[in-house]
């Protein structure tokens, strides 16, 4: 497993501001997160321009489409030279296979992972739209599913990552978003742990956003949460 466990989430409205902040962080020490709303401003310029200041990318677009169309996009990010790219699970079974299948024979294929459930979504809004399962349940059967399609990991809260290890194996990738440090506003993520936390329950990398990216010193926050993890292995 790499020591960058921490990936910082580029979430800002302009190019200029994400390039300002990662401007001011180390690349040897996390990767970068670019969301929808970032790489629809800034397209694939954008992340040209984060590779050239030596960064690694996790091109996090959530594709959810037939499968033909979700394995050409993901064709494309391979061809970007991104290190990571996800895909909706709920996209099923053949979207899943589909989208390995297309970049199997790539020189150096992204990591692919998939989405299971949001960590902004609980129990009430699961059932809002159908989904009798808790969220852990409806986690686990779509990590399985994304398990079985080949993929090399998933989106998941901190809190299904032991469960999700204990099944899969410890090979199968938890990609984490709703971290928060000790003391941080949780804002609107509603299933959080601390960096230490997610780590000790199973987590490989940490997606990390406003904690970092609207701290006064964003370098400094980024150094605080890696020394708070250092040392955690698996």
């Amino acid at each position: 497993m790499s020591s960058k466990r921490i990936i910082v989430a580029l979430d800002f409205n302009t190019p200029a501001m994400a390039l300002g902040l990662a401007s001011e962080l180390d690349p040897k020490h996390c990767r970068l997160k670019v969301g929808k709303e970032l790489f629809t401003r800034g397209g694939s310029h954008m992340v040209e321009q984060l590779h050239a200041r030596g960064f690694e990318i996790f091109l996090d677009l959530k594709f959810h489409d037939i499968p033909n169309t979700v394995a050409k996009a993901v064709q494309a990010a391979a061809d970007l030279g991104i290190w990571m790219v996800n895909v909706h699970a709920f996209g099923g079974a053949r979207m899943l296979a589909a989208a390995k299948e297309a970049i199997c024979q790539h020189a150096h294929p992204p990591k692919l992972i998939a989405v299971t459930v949001l960590t902004s979504m609980d129990a009430d809004e699961l059932r809002a739209i159908g989904v009798e399962a808790s969220p852990a349940e409806q986690v686990m059967r779509l990590a399985k599913l994304a398990r079985q399609a080949g993929m090399d990991g998933v989106v998941c809260s901190a809190q299904e990552a032991a469960a999700l290890k204990a099944q899969l194996g410890n090979d199968f990738i938890a990609v984490t978003p709703g971290i928060r440090p000790a003391g941080s506003n949780p804002d609107d993520q509603t299933r959080i742990m601390t960096p230490r936390e997610a780590l000790l329950n199973g987590s490989d990398y940490l997606v990390i956003g406003r904690p970092i990216t609207r701290a006064r010193n964003p370098l400094l926050a980024l150094e605080q949460i890696n020394q708070e993890i250092s040392g955690i292995s698996r």
